[in-house]
């Protein structure tokens, strides 16, 4: 006789999924607070938050200079840290998601860049602005402007690269390779007309970095990241439908062009938000989200937190080694993901090479 699968076998997998990805959101959880600790806790200046939280607990006042360097320097680009690794990770999950394939992230086809144009392009020609415009937008000026650089990217990658409600893998590579040279060609004329310090501070943004945070600029980008953040969970439900394609989706009951709208807003103002706040930093959008899918199913409902915490755990890590793998200089982040997340993309093109028909 045929043993016959039981009927709830489906449903106890599934549920089975679902209890892991919690249990794993209470463990990101916890690394998370883990990193931020060993963030707040590391760097040239020698000052250790060890003591100063005994001094807290003691009752006793935290010396001026500890004060300024945990309050004013490592506390911001902590946030910052926390911010960008969620907005990008939550974005490589919402292209992947959109696109229905595992290569989809922001720095690979080409999102990242259009953001990347869009606020070299402010920091160049912003003083050109009319005074009052310049005055009203402030430090919004450049989120602003890789917002629409993000934003307009992702519409173009999603109208080339699909045809009759299909996505092509391999169009959407393609046309993220051009968009990406068009943009490094237009972000090279802002970079050979702009001033001495103007270059100089360019030359470190465009390899990432979470050296020049600030509490104005965080709190200026994270105005942005976290309605991105908190509207990506409502999209979940479209997303798992349109795993099952557009036809199915629109039987289910789904606004199939209402969610891509709205996925594509939330990846232009995360994504625009993170480039203009730490300059260029790759392949986070692509290693957690395939990392999640791997260990709790594609679920977005529960992948899409679950991302946010882990790239916010893994730029943390990366800032860290980046500042003491060769103290007391630091390394540009942006080189530190690279180095981990090349050899994983890498290894993502070998394990999908058939499934993609590349």
């Amino acid at each position: 006789m045929v043993a016959l699968p039981h009927p709830e076998a489906p449903a106890l997998e599934h549920g089975d999924r679902r209890r892991r990805a919690r249990q794993l959101r209470l463990v990101l959880a916890g690394v998370l607070l883990v990193t931020v600790l060993l963030s707040l806790a590391v760097g040239a200046a020698g000052t250790s938050l060890w003591q100063s939280l005994a001094a807290v607990l003691r009752g006793e006042a935290i010396p001026l200079s500890d004060s300024i360097v945990l309050w004013q320097i490592r506390a911001p680009r902590t946030l910052m840290g926390m911010g960008v690794g969620a907005a990008l990770a939550v974005s490589g999950a919402l292209m992947q998601g959109l696109f229905r394939n595992p290569l989809a992230d922001p720095g690979i086809v080409g999102v990242s860049a259009g953001a990347g144009l869009g606020a070299i392009t402010a920091i160049v020609l912003g003083a050109f602005l009319p005074l009052g415009l310049l005055t009203a937008l402030g430090f919004y000026l450049v989120p602003l402007a890789a917002f629409l650089g993000s934003w307009l990217s992702t519409i173009l990658l999603y109208r080339v690269a699909t045809r009759s409600g299909r996505t092509s893998v391999a169009v959407m590579l393609l046309a993220g390779i051009a968009l990406g040279a068009l943009t490094g060609a237009a972000s090279g004329v802002m970079v050979y007309i702009a001033d001495d310090n103007q270059l100089r501070d360019l030359t470190f943004w465009g390899m990432g970095s979470l050296a020049g945070a600030t509490w104005p600029k965080v709190l200026t980008g994270m105005a942005v990241i976290l309605p991105a953040l908190c509207a990506a969970p409502l999209l979940a439900r479209g997303l798992n439908a349109l795993s099952l394609g557009e036809a199915a989706a629109y039987h289910l009951g789904i606004r199939i062009q209402r969610v891509k709208n709205l996925a594509i807003l939330a990846v232009a103002a995360a994504t625009g938000a993170a480039v203009a706040m730490s300059g260029g930093i790759g392949f986070v959008g692509i290693v957690v989200p395939h990392l999640l899918r791997l260990v709790s199913g594609p679920d977005h409902r529960e992948l899409l937190p679950n991302a946010a915490l882990l790239g916010a755990a893994l730029l943390l890590v990366a800032d860290i080694i980046s500042r003491v793998v060769i103290a007391p200089a630091e390394l540009p982040i942006g080189i530190v993901t690279a180095i981990l997340g090349g050899p994983f993309f890498l290894w993502i093109l070998l394990r999908q090479r058939g499934v993609l028909d590349l």
